[in-house]
């Protein structure tokens, strides 16, 4: 799914649980290339001219979201979490924080330790004798919240070609690599493999039980909810 198209669903999706008109909702997708800028982003943390990411086939959008500047592409597993944290815990830390150990559980079952840095959201792995030393970012995060309903979220880099992050400064850290779980494991891996421990692990974390529901039934949801009769008892 495109970016702008995921973002109208998002706020389509945060105005129907404003009213309770559908519960809350994990969307999982996977972009084409596009960079996006937080609301709190440097531009000139996007170091590729408008010409090259039209060359490379990449799109540019800013965000409401936190944070700086990411790259989403083919590869990665990109969750947007539309929750009602007024009925779970009114805390956006730890809601971040859970976000971080739903994925960190999800690459410990493949034999990876993912950790946190302080100052710093997102899932980092330890680059060991890698040329680049230090810690690496596997998951980054970028969270909104209105009236304590949450939209945008995370983004995990399974398979991700990583040469695209050498269009920006990944979140505005200068210093710190993204990595992928393939390039972790040396070995190919699908995002098949990976998406359902996260999702279970999510379910985990914030004590909910997971159903799978196909896009037209959300779609119908969504067109009660926005009907005249819904706008007016909402």
């Amino acid at each position: 799914m495109a970016y702008q198209p995921s973002f109208d669903l998002q706020r389509r999706l945060v105005a129907a649980r404003k009213c309770e008109a559908v519960p809350d909702v994990l969307l999982l997708c996977e972009h084409p290339h596009v960079i996006t800028l937080g609301r709190n982003g440097r531009q000139e943390h996007l170091l590729a001219s408008a010409q090259l990411l039209r060359q490379m086939g990449v799109e540019f959008h800013a965000s409401d979201r936190g944070g700086d500047i990411t790259y989403h592409g083919p590869g990665q597993i990109v969750g947007y979490p539309i929750l009602n944290l007024a009925a779970i815990r009114r805390d956006v830390a730890w809601y971040v924080r859970q976000l971080e150990e739903a994925m960190m559980r999800a690459t410990a079952e493949f034999g990876v330790v993912g950790g946190r840095k302080a100052g710093m959201t997102g899932v980092w792995v330890d680059a060991g004798r890698q040329a680049s030393g230090g810690a690496e970012k596997l998951a980054a995060i970028g969270v909104h919240l209105s009236r304590w309903v949450t939209s945008h979220g995370f983004a995990y880099n399974v398979s991700t070609d990583l040469r695209y992050f050498d269009l920006i400064v990944p979140c505005g850290i200068a210093d710190k690599r993204a990595t992928s779980l393939e390039r972790l494991l040396g070995r190919s891996v699908r995002r098949e493999e990976v998406t359902p421990r996260i999702v279970k692990h999510l379910g985990e974390v914030f004590e909910r039980d997971i159903q799978t529901i196909s896009r037209e039934s959300l779609e119908d949801a969504l067109q009660e909810s926005e009907t005249p009769a819904a706008r007016a008892i909402a």
